[in-house]
């Protein structure tokens, strides 16, 4: 099979879909891919790298899309992007529709393209392309919050997340027991801080306790603990998502203008929407702003803050069911793979 890689035109993104050795296994089970030049620059992978292990360069996006007949990507397709699709092109990328414009889905669907998101492919064990982000997202959601918490400027609280024998640590409030948030609360336990997880569902809740042996507390997430939450917070990290949808506004403006300030909001849900109402989503570049004396850190793309490692990453864990793709066709790889039949947000294929 014929696959290309794009260079990411998403402002800032840094990640790539496919690191060397990614296709490297790709070209040994004898498939042409067709690279960008320049794709893996801001991950720290040469064109270079890439030839050696047999890829073929090509030096516009346009050429990437009309050579190939599987495309793997970081990002959602961009609005130049849509135009070079070819009909029942495989695209592989995370997709996050719930928040893509009806045009770009419509473009899709008009050229029947089959398209599988890494967020929505499932196994035994839940969303395991997703999984591998979520793990640094809920890393760098508290390291985020650390910094913020310092006294870089006038509003900042010049808090120490851990605190000190005498001084209470900052309090770390979680929305969601999912791997950001259980992530982000091995991270926030590690530097000391005190710890709340609020979820709807018990079990994880349960789950949590267990795994960190009441290091943390936990509580039923409702309209009234996640307000009473947000008031007793330094720290707000929003990590919630719902498969395949817009995630919704958990903290209102009206809790947000009850924190403390110089308290901190890390929207990790803003790629799809946000679970906080005053988020909007932000860059890597100016990745903060304030609002009702709150800081708020909405970058949709946080793990391209370390592209390298979130390659690797979403290398390990998307190779296995490109492979599949490209060796059985999409028809017979989805056929043996319910898992990711479930990733496949709209298909329209040839019969």
């Amino acid at each position: 099979m014929r696959i290309g890689i794009p260079k990411e035109v998403k402002f800032e993104e840094k990640r790539v879909a496919l690191a060397p050795a990614g296709v490297d296994a790709l070209v040994r089970n004898g498939h042409t891919v067709y690279l960008q030049s320049g794709a893996g620059d801001g991950s720290h992978f040469t064109d270079e790298q890439y030839k050696q292990v047999g890829a073929k360069i090509v030096y516009s996006v346009e050429e990437v899309f009309t050579r190939s007949e599987l495309i793997a990507k970081v990002g959602r397709v961009s609005d130049e992007e849509v135009t070079y699709l070819q009909e029942d092109q495989i695209i592989f990328s995370f997709l996050n529709l719930a928040v893509v414009s009806k045009k770009i889905i419509s473009a899709m669907m008009e050229k029947k393209v089959i398209s599988i998101g890494f967020e929505l492919i499932e196994d035994e064990k839940g969303l395991p392309v997703l999984h591998s982000m979520s793990e640094i997202a809920g890393q760098l959601a508290v390291q985020a919050a650390e910094n913020l918490l310092e006294s870089t400027n006038d509003i900042s609280r010049g808090v120490l997340l851990g605190g000190i024998p005498g001084v209470a640590p900052a309090a770390v409030v979680i929305l969601g027991a999912g791997v950001v948030g259980t992530v982000a609360a091995q991270s926030a336990i590690g530097r000391g801080a005190q710890v709340i997880v609020l979820d709807k569902d018990i079990h994880r809740l349960r789950r949590l306790e267990k795994m960190f042996s009441k290091q943390i507390k936990t509580v039923v997430a409702n309209p009234y603990t996640i307000a009473r939450g947000v008031k007793f917070a330094d720290v707000i990290i929003g990590a919630v998502m719902i498969r395949g949808r817009k995630t919704p506004n958990l903290v209102t403006a009206d809790m947000v203008k009850t924190m403390k300030k110089g308290s901190v909001i890390i929207d990790v849900s803003i790629d799809q929407g946000g679970c906080i109402e005053t988020s909007r989503p932000t860059s890597l570049s100016s990745p903060t702003y304030v609002m009702h004396n709150v800081i708020h850190y909405c970058v949709p793309n946080i793990t391209a803050l370390v592209a390298r490692t979130a390659s690797f990453g979403l290398t390990n864990a998307a190779l296995p069911y490109i492979l599949s793709v490209a060796d059985k066709g999409v028809n017979a790889a989805l056929m043996n793979d319910i898992g990711l039949t479930k990733g496949m947000a709209f298909v329209q294929t040839k019969q």
